[in-house]
């Protein structure tokens, strides 16, 4: 990933050394769960859409990293309820599991409204949850900016990319308001910082040129 991307992470610190907490990030490309895993002092347990996860070219990959894949309630409720079996067991076994609340990679690079599944998963399992901010990969050739990911040829290398990580919250932390609204607000904050960085940096280049 540091081959391809200027990567910069922040609050890395924010992960805990050990112990289970679950990880919610904005979703904006193909690339975005390997750039959140190689920058992660721990292994994470990632969470992704069955039909993504039974790609013939990847299952092994997935299957290697532990990779718990996820059916829509509409589809197959049994599924959901195995999915969301096995996040508990890895939060039990002190794991940490990565999601992305948005489900489903953003259509104009914006944030996306946060789905209740989030909400359910920590009813099940009580335990901090670190958010972070991606910034920098919309425009790659593995979002969906300027049409389908993956159906473009690639037009950036070595494009920065920006990576914070938030104070971990708990659930009773968000009073007043949905769960899953208040973390969706920590999530924009922190691709807010991470595009603020970057605008920054491509300004003070273009000043110095």
């Amino acid at each position: 990933m540091r081959a391809s991307y200027r990567i910069r992470v922040q609050g890395r610190e924010y992960l805990p050394a050990k112990g289970a907490a679950l990880v919610v990030c904005n979703h904006v490309s193909f690339m975005d769960a390997l750039v959140l895993g190689g920058c992660s002092p721990r292994p994470l347990r990632f969470v992704m859409d069955q039909p993504i996860f039974d790609s013939p070219w990847l299952k092994w990959w997935f299957l290697l990293v532990g990779a718990i894949p996820v059916e829509s309630e509409r589809r197959n409720t049994a599924g959901l309820r195995r999915t969301l079996d096995q996040i508990s067991q890895a939060l039990r076994d002190g794991e940490v599991v990565m999601v992305f609340p948005e489900g489903r990679l953003t259509p104009d690079g914006e944030i996306h409204p946060f789905r209740r599944g989030l909400e359910t998963m920590l009813a099940r399992d009580n335990v901090p949850v670190i958010p972070a901010g991606l910034a920098g990969l919309w425009g790659s050739w593995t979002s969906h900016c300027g049409g389908r990911a993956l159906k473009k040829w690639p037009s950036r290398f070595r494009a920065p990319v920006r990576l914070y990580f938030g104070a971990p919250v708990m659930t009773h932390e968000a009073e007043g308001v949905a769960l899953r609204h208040f973390l969706e607000a920590r999530v924009k904050a922190l691709k807010t910082a991470g595009d603020v960085d970057i605008a920054r940096r491509y300004r003070g280049s273009a000043e110095r040129d």
